[in-house]
């Protein structure tokens, strides 16, 4: 049964290099965001303030550009449920779990995590009949796994290894394994992804505000400084490109390309974290690093395959 409301993945040979490169782009994007939580913190910045405030500004450059495509967000019972469902699997809950953990394991190792949930959502889009088996596919998303796989194992023995923040860093891909899933089986009819983006993320901000509500947690930000201001405004640029990327590339690409974004991220966050924030090389990178990227190569060059089959 076709069901148009589900993005399509790789609808013909022709399609495969926009999302390819919003792969590329978006993971980059990923990775960068990692290393800016981490400098966030180091200037005085909370995670969730670092997160409320970025993810709000992020809703209004999207908004913006919704307004002048004239594609603003659809405001049906169906889009609501979807907008907040998507922002707090996708948004809040995986990224306040993953910035709270940076200062505690390093802004490389989460770099390095956020490629774990391809298994994940790959497994899941096979017992929904979401994707059909394919073994070049089914290598790659292997490879990729394997490839964290090494380095969060390296983690876990290293003498100084934190245990409740790495796990509280893995629940992060489980999370984003489970949006990448939602957002796919629950696109709403006939929504563009520039609609859709600014929905989700101001659902986000609204529920990171109510949570700011509890004790001991505020999205106070320090402005006596420029920098705090800085991090924040470029964060925001950051999550705007991410996400409206991460929509398009769930449009055009379907669930399991899209949970490569974090692969990418990996391969891009980590030398950043090394060269530019000080960290030391987790043990493994190289073979991990390697991995990874030939694991997106098998599942991009996997739907390119299916796509041609199908044509």
């Amino acid at each position: 049964m076709n069901d148009s409301s589900k993005p399509p993945p790789f609808r013909n040979k022709n399609t495969w290099l926009i999302p390819f490169i919003c792969l590329l782009v978006g993971g980059a994007l990923i990775g960068i965001s990692t290393n800016l939580a981490k400098y966030a913190g180091e200037v005085g910045v909370t995670p969730l303030a670092f997160l409320f405030w970025s993810i709000t500004g992020a809703a209004v450059i999207l908004w913006v550009i919704a307004f002048i495509r004239q594609e603003l967000p659809p405001l049906s019972a169906r889009s609501f449920e979807y907008y907040f469902v998507a922002a707090l699997i996708s948004v809040a809950g995986s990224n306040l779990l993953l910035f709270s953990a940076i200062p505690h394991v390093g802004a490389g190792f989460v770099a390095l995590i956020i490629s774990l949930p391809p298994l994940l959502t790959y497994l899941g889009a096979l017992t929904l009949r979401m994707e059909r088996f394919s073994i070049i596919r089914a290598l790659g998303v292997a490879a990729a796994l394997m490839g964290a796989g090494v380095l969060a194992i390296r983690k876990f023995t290293a003498p100084d290894a934190s245990i409740f923040w790495i796990v509280i860093a893995l629940c992060g891909p489980v999370l984003l394994a489970i949006g990448n899933i939602y957002r796919t089986l629950r696109w709403p009819d006939k929504a563009s992804p520039s609609a859709l983006a600014p929905g989700m993320l101001m659902a986000a901000a609204l529920l990171l505000l109510i949570f700011s509500a509890l004790p001991n947690f505020s999205v106070t930000v320090p402005i006596k400084e420029w920098l705090p201001l800085g991090v924040i405004t470029i964060q925001a640029g950051v999550f705007a490109g991410q996400f409206l990327l991460l929509f398009v590339l769930q449009k055009t690409g379907g669930p399991v390309l899209l949970s490569l974004l974090g692969s990418v991220g990996a391969v891009v966050g980590v030398p950043v974290a090394i060269f530019l924030q000080g960290e030391s090389p987790p043990a493994g990178l190289f073979l991990g690093a390697s991995l990874i990227a030939l694991g997106v190569a098998l599942v991009t060059w996997g739907g390119v395959k299916m796509s041609s089959e199908n044509s």
